[in-house]
């Protein structure tokens, strides 16, 4: 009997199920080793809204299981260990804007520790314990009450902190109409930014305690870290009040002083971006990881180290070709663990300050964050091809799964395996890609398949990325076969795959892709009259670009992406973008970035096309589609609009849940109408 008729007869995944499935985040070890806190993720289909929760295991016990630590209506998040390992700073919205609170490994009712009026956010404790240093927003004039002592006290009671609420909120519509802007960019994810800025402020952990700012100006703070001391605060500053805030950052040195504040200083070097700053338990040094704040975002970016009263930087990873994130100290200041993708897969290294760099959690699966005890001891989430996020601890050699909150509905699903497949672009170039073939397959049929397109254009794809994963176990649910590749430009390949699509986009990923779609229809299970092709931001760029030059497809289905190099420069909210990647400023060499636009070529398409976008996606700005969608029903070609309210670009990752649902429901059913799956026939 073939092998595939041995399949156990489960259910097929289906859209809905994300109502379902649970996800777990932020997985917090306590410096004692004892405890590990998480997050928690519910989706709740009534509400239409996510809920979190955090949750403790106390672990070291044979048989400890996960119980939830907050409740309420409200979610809770980030948690974060004090020193000692007995209270726990938190996230929360449950008075309105959120806050930190505080509450004791005992459990019992949290204390608010901030009542700020644009919300607090990234709670960082003190090496003694005794101060959070934190986040919030704030502008000119509410800092300058800040300084005279006008700030309101914090609400009383829930009723007071409802109708202050209501004034802020009335104030916020009179101030932005009209909206007076002066800042660029001046909105980005859903909103807009008006004429606030990102302070760093402190605050004590005793009753009453007031907080109190540590910076000024109109500039953006980014990334905590506390001295051994507590004197002073690392950071990472825009050096341009206008123009770019979130890049050309230095690091910067932030005195902790009793009263007032005092200028911050500058230690990093000149010439580069500083990002992620961790001080090392010892005190002596300062680990960030950086890139040359010239050329393109492509470029590796290095883990440094810096001495914390200033100095030359040292890099770790200057062999080590992949990008390291979210850096932590070793217990003993020896060394820097971090994660870095890796063909397909992401996991966790650890850099010595020789710089030597050893992997200490890999496999088939992307670790997405993680956190070390005061002994080493590590915990994380992780995502794999066949189950989506659990917390995991490894103590030396041995590895325990914590949670299993999806087996029970992973037990009734059918999950398709997910093949790697390798090919040889044209030009020599080796691609790595995976195959998912449809639920029932059968050796001999042949099926539709999807071309599926990540975006980026930096970023790399696995069958382990959450992003995607119950997408492309959808669509081979619904009898088709999936292919998606990481062509050049993507990221976990160096710097060299990354850099080699510079001031060429489409010319240059197109032959990847299309000649990784060929060696699997060389495989005879394929029928190449229902391809469909689809992919979001620069894959959603990418879909226009391959169907303005290529006649294979049945249908097509754009995503939030950019196809007027032009406009997008003067709308988006990265415009350096396009000078960084082209070379140019977005209005100087007006007719190449045209000819590197899709839109240039949108006579060509003849392939039927849905357009996806978001109303507030300021990233790729719905004008695109707009421009698109125009342009080709003035052609009378076969083109749909599908604009989602309320979204931004993250829609599909983080988005309203009922527009997650709807958005793959009615991919699958545009799909179907030109790939027309055999199995639908038969209904």
């Amino acid at each position: 009997m073939p092998k595939e008729n041995l399949l156990p007869t489960r259910k097929p995944l289906s859209a809905e199920d994300l109502y379902a499935l649970k996800f777990v985040e932020d997985a917090q070890i306590s410096p004692d080793g004892r405890h590990l806190a998480f997050v928690k993720v519910d989706v709740d289909k009534l509400g239409n809204k996510y809920e979190r929760h955090i949750w403790l295991v106390r672990l070291g016990e044979k048989n400890a299981k996960p119980r939830q630590f907050t409740f309420g209506a409200k979610s809770d998040f980030a948690p974060r260990w004090s020193p000692d390992s007995r209270r726990l700073a938190f996230i929360s919205a449950r008075g309105g804007k959120p806050q930190i609170y505080l509450i004791g490994l005992e459990g019992g009712e949290a204390r608010a520790l901030t009542s700020m009026p644009n919300g607090a956010a990234n709670p960082v404790w003190s090496h003694d314990g005794q101060r959070i240093a934190f986040f919030s927003d704030v502008n000119a004039e509410e800092r300058a009450k800040e300084d005279s002592g006008q700030s309101e006290p914090p609400p009383v009671d829930a009723l007071e902190a409802k109708h202050r609420g209501e004034r802020e909120e009335q104030k916020e519509k009179e101030k932005a109409d009209p909206r007076v802007i002066t800042r660029l960019p001046y909105r980005t994810g859903t909103t807009y930014l008006d004429d606030r800025r990102t302070h760093i402020y402190i605050i004590d952990v005793a009753e009453d305690a007031k907080p109190r700012r540590l910076t000024e100006g109109d500039l953006d703070f980014n990334a905590l870290t506390w001295t051994k001391d507590g004197a002073a605060i690392i950071s990472q500053v825009s050096r341009e009040a206008e123009y770019d805030p979130w890049n050309f950052q230095s690091l910067a040195r932030i005195p902790v002083v009793a009263k007032g504040r005092k200028p911050y200083q500058i230690i990093s070097n000149t010439g580069f971006e500083y990002f992620g700053p961790q001080v090392s338990p010892d005190g002596k040094w300062i680990a960030a990881v950086r890139m040359p704040d010239t050329g393109s975002w492509g470029q590796m970016q290095r883990l440094v180290i810096v001495p914390t009263a200033g100095g030359p930087a040292r890099e770790l990873t200057a062999e080590f070709d992949r990008l390291p994130t979210n850096l932590t100290w070793a217990p003993d200041s020896r060394a820097v663990y971090f994660l870095a993708n890796d063909r397909g897969n992401s996991h966790i290294y650890r850099a010595d300050l020789t710089g030597a760099v050893n992997l200490v959690v890999g496999g088939r699966r992307m670790v997405l964050d993680f956190s070390l005890d005061a002994k080493g001891q590590i915990a994380f989430v992780a995502h794999t091809p066949t189950q989506p996020t659990d917390v995991y601890v490894v103590s030396g050699k041995t590895e325990k799964r914590l949670t299993d909150f999806n087996d029970q509905l992973l037990a009734e699903r059918q999950i398709q395996p997910i093949e790697e497949v390798w090919h040889t672009a044209p030009d020599g170039r080796k691609i790595q890609g995976w195959v998912v073939k449809p639920v029932g397959f059968k050796t001999g049929g042949r099926y539709p398949l999807v071309l599926n397109m990540h975006g980026g254009p930096w970023v790399m794809w696995g069958p382990s990325t959450p992003a995607v994963w119950l997408e492309w176990q959808l669509h081979a649910a619904k009898g088709y076969g999936v292919y998606f590749c990481n062509p050049r430009g993507s990221e976990g390949y160096g710097e060299e795959h990354a850099l080699t699509i510079r001031n060429n986009w489409g010319n240059y990923v197109m032959p990847d892709i299309l000649s990784g779609l060929e060696n699997v229809v060389n495989r005879g299970w394929v029928d190449t009259k229902r391809l469909a092709i689809t992919g979001g931001s620069y894959a959603g760029y990418m879909t226009a670009w391959i169907i303005s030059h290529d006649q294979r497809f049945a249908c097509a289905w754009a995503q939030r992406g950019l196809y007027n190099m032009i406009s997008f420069f003067g709308t988006s909210d990265v415009p350096q973008l396009i000078e960084r990647e082209y070379e140019t400023f977005g209005f100087d060499e007006i007719s190449r970035l045209w000819a590197h636009s899709p839109l240039a070529y949108v006579r060509n398409i003849r392939t039927p096309l849905a357009i996806e976008h978001q109303d507030n996606d300021w990233r790729c700005p719905p004008s695109e589609a707009e421009q698109l969608y125009a342009a080709l029903k003035r052609l009378k070609r076969e083109v749909v609009f599908i604009r989602y309210p309320r979204e931004g670009h993250e829609m599909s990752r983080s988005g309203e849940p009922a527009h997650r649902v709807d958005r793959l429901n009615r991919m699958v059913a545009w799909f179907d109408k030109y790939c027309q799956p055999r199995q639908r026939k038969k209904k």
